[in-house]
């Protein structure tokens, strides 16, 4: 088979040494080296980088500045299309940048005639009309659109788009993330008399009441069971490891020895520490998705709609949000869960290896736009 090479351009929060976001980038990669193999296509990435040396070391592609306009520029005209995503890319929660900057990038793909394709993004949330007015008028002339959850759907579809291109709902790409099988080996070989809770917390909103709740829990957990082990998740670096470090703070020092910081750069390093727990509580999305992929029970703290789309997808709600966070339903959750981790894992197996399957839709949907076979359809 005749290898048909494709530069593709792509666009999202990366070099920020946020493990999730990276872990989407290290997703969509694999993802896409793996169907193009299948349909005999090679692509050649160029990622858009706040770090691009540091990303060119992780992964192995070409990197540049995602600040640098002509370097932008110059990048997508000799490109051959534009993956944008996946993540909260689109929201303009935390600021009024987010959605000018990536609709603009897309915008400059469409100028220079490159194909763009929307990769399994949540979408909002958009408090501004404006906002709404600006992502329509751009998302209309994408080439494919994916979303990550039924609600950005949803929003999409009241903006009026959906009707020239349909909008697939896929999951996150990183439900789709695998193992190096040197470190598959180590997370099924490890210390099966502890008992090892993952914690993964961030700050939010200046309101550390929650934080102080948590570390409550952990503390009677602890007390509890001489097996538990805390194993601190920082997802985004330096700022959670001080969240984590707050929590630290907040459990007695009897038991700091049966605490430890985990802390990684590699997205697949960090998946694999999230593999070895027996239960994962979480804040950050991505924390939770990774407990998803390596069939870890898990407990949500919502901060944002997107944790609650998210459980709710595989059939699970939040223990609470930030704002009403109790030690005690905390302490019975995680009881239950490591009490009857099989029972969990064996209720959840099949929809979880459905939705690995379904979020690598959008990589293939990707390699026939550029190697369409027989019966197939450009989309």
């Amino acid at each position: 088979m005749a290898v048909n090479i494709k530069k593709i351009v792509i666009s999202g929060y990366y070099g920020f040494d946020n493990s999730g976001d990276e872990a989407v980038l290290q997703a969509i990669l694999l993802a896409l080296q793996d169907s193009g193999q299948r349909y005999g296509v090679k692509f050649e990435p160029i990622v858009l980088s706040a770090n691009p040396q540091q990303t060119a070391t992780l992964y192995g592609v070409r990197a540049v500045s995602r600040n640098n306009i002509k370097q932008i520029i110059k990048t997508l005209r000799s490109a051959d299309g534009l993956i944008s995503g996946g993540g909260s890319l689109l929201q303009d929660v935390t600021g009024f940048g987010s959605i000018p900057y990536y609709l603009g990038v897309i915008k400059l793909a469409q100028w220079l005639h490159k194909p763009v394709f929307v990769y399994a993004q949540g979408i909002g949330p958009v408090k501004h009309r404006f906002f709404h007015w600006l992502i329509r008028a751009v998302f209309q002339h994408n080439a494919f659109t994916s979303v990550r959850d039924i609600e950005s759907k949803r929003f999409l579809e009241q903006l009026g788009l959906g009707e020239r291109h349909p909008i697939e709902l896929v999951p996150d790409p990183v439900m789709a993330l695998s193992l190096p099988e040197d470190i598959e080996g180590e997370v099924s070989n490890r210390e099966n008399e502890k008992l090892i809770i993952g914690v993964s917390v961030r700050f939010w909103q200046e309101n550390d009441e929650f934080l102080s709740e948590l570390g409550k829990a952990l503390q009677q957990l602890l007390d509890a069971d001489p097996r538990i082990c805390v194993h601190l998740l920082p997802f985004h670096l330096p700022s959670d490891e001080q969240a984590s470090l707050k929590l630290i703070h907040e459990i007695e020092a009897v038991h700091h020895n049966r605490i430890q910081m985990k802390a990684y750069k590699e997205p697949q390093h960090m998946l694999a520490a999230v593999g070895r727990c027996d239960l994962l509580i979480g804040m950050r999305l991505h924390a939770l998705i990774y407990a998803a992929n390596q069939q870890v029970p898990m407990i949500g703290i919502s901060y944002d709609p997107k944790i609650d789309q998210f459980l709710a997808r595989i059939e699970m709600k939040a223990v609470a949000t930030t704002a009403n966070l109790q030690a005690l339903e905390v302490v019975r959750q995680a009881t239950e869960l490591l009490d009857s981790r099989s029972k969990w894992q064996a209720e959840k197996q099949s929809l979880l290896n459905t939705l690995q399957s379904e979020a690598r839709f959008p990589a293939e949907a990707i390699v026939r736009h550029f190697a369409p076979v027989e019966g197939d359809q450009h989309v």
